[in-house]
């Protein structure tokens, strides 16, 4: 039998005296960093039903949060990654013990694993290559021109092959040096697979009642010189482009958390932020539920995925992303976070990540194409943030 250990605050065992993160779950915010350590018990079951329901999804989790309180875990909360489609099977699990920590001392510890030697890279491979992913931009133009649709965002993946297995925990340590003010996740799956990554962006945090997100959607490479930086993000801010890609996020997200707050604020002009690779549009939506119990893996299902990830309106951008896009998406575009069994939670979209394998690597990144898309500028888009995953290799 499986000794079970409270999940509560305890002391930080230092990651180095594990040996690596392994099989561990991490996740970092300004808020809330945590560290797991065991398996009490996996969960596959799909978010949403065959008729969009989270019911089904929500019984079973109470219920597994009641056995582990019977196996005297104290606070179980749930942790993992839900696929970009909510139908499909989850990457979800409720460990056998948890450590609440900082960041800056998460980093600290991982930072003595920076110098470690990254697998070597032998290959590269585009999927699909630039032309192929172009003619999928122009004809998402084509199909809005028509008018089918406002906005879809089309992805593109970058294969990578190493000569040797590659240390997780040494390219999470470079992961956060490098983007040390994302929310960072590395998330055990099976066979020996991880998802990991440094995503820019809050889907939704809940703390009792209130809750928040934070949607980018409109991006521009930053700059080298300063002077020059500073004119690429007042040019973001003021493109009649990328201000009309962001608005259809935002309208789209205060129409589904509106039946759901008691107050929802909603800022009539975004702000920029950056990341240490692009600038962002970015809203911060703030509310209070009606009810608290909700919790925020409940409320981060209603918004998943934003039209920051599949486009506006959904069903139809879903459809003609099954129809562009030569590969299942899966986890990537997903979401990944944690929530108790008191309702609390933090979930970020799984963008800026990539999924390894013991000698593979598979990065992700998306551009929301609209109308007044370019298929060449798009391409380049992807590029640049691929290169937040890229730079954690050597490569860029």
């Amino acid at each position: 039998m499986v000794e079970i250990t409270a999940v509560e605050n305890i002391p930080h065992r230092k990651i180095q005296q594990q040996g690596a993160l392994n099989e561990r779950f991490l996740f970092t915010s300004p808020e809330t960093s945590l560290l797991t350590d065991g398996c009490f018990k996996r969960i596959t079951q799909p978010l949403l039903d065959g008729e969009g329901s989270q019911d089904a999804f929500q019984q079973m989790l109470r219920e597994q949060f009641r056995l582990a309180r019977a196996a005297g875990i104290k606070d179980p909360l749930v942790v993992g990654a839900i696929p970009f489609d909510s139908h499909q099977p989850t990457a979800l699990f409720i460990p056998q013990q948890v450590t609440r920590t900082d960041r800056d001392q998460l980093a600290t510890e991982l930072s003595s694993s920076q110098q470690q030697p990254i697998a070597s890279i032998t290959g590269q491979q585009a999927y699909p290559a630039q032309p192929h992913f172009m003619k999928m931009v122009s004809d998402a133009v084509a199909a809005m021109n028509r008018g089918e649709l406002d906005k879809v965002v089309l992805s593109r993946l970058l294969k990578l092959t190493t000569e040797d297995r590659i240390d997780s925990t040494t390219l999470m340590g470079r992961i956060m040096a490098q983007n040390p003010d994302n929310y960072h996740f590395h998330v055990p799956l099976t066979n020996n697979e991880v998802l990991l990554g440094a995503s820019p962006e809050l889907l939704l945090r809940k703390q009792k009642n209130q809750f928040s997100s934070r949607p980018l959607a409109g991006s521009a490479k930053r700059q080298l010189d300063r002077e020059d930086d500073h004119r690429v993000g007042q040019t973001l801010l003021a493109s009649t482009k990328d201000r009309h890609e962001h608005q259809l996020v935002i309208d789209a997200m205060a129409k589904v958390l509106a039946p759901v707050a008691e107050q929802l604020q909603v800022p009539q002009v975004p702000e920029l932020v950056t990341t240490s690779q692009l600038w962002h549009l970015a809203t911060t939506v703030q509310g209070i539920t009606h009810h608290a119990e909700e919790n925020a893996l409940a409320l981060a299902g209603l918004l998943h995925p934003t039209p920051a990830l599949s486009g506006y309106p959904h069903q139809l951008a879903c459809r003609l992303i099954q129809q562009l896009e030569p590969f299942p998406r899966e986890l990537f575009g997903g979401m990944v976070g944690w929530c108790d069994d008191e309702g609390n939670g933090e979930w970020v979209v799984t963008i800026r990540c990539a999924q390894l394998t013991p000698q593979q690597v598979t990065l992700f990144a998306g551009a929301g194409i609209v109308p007044a898309s370019d298929p060449l500028s798009e391409w380049q888009e992807t590029g640049t943030k691929l290169s937040t995953m890229l730079k954690a290799f050597g490569l860029h």
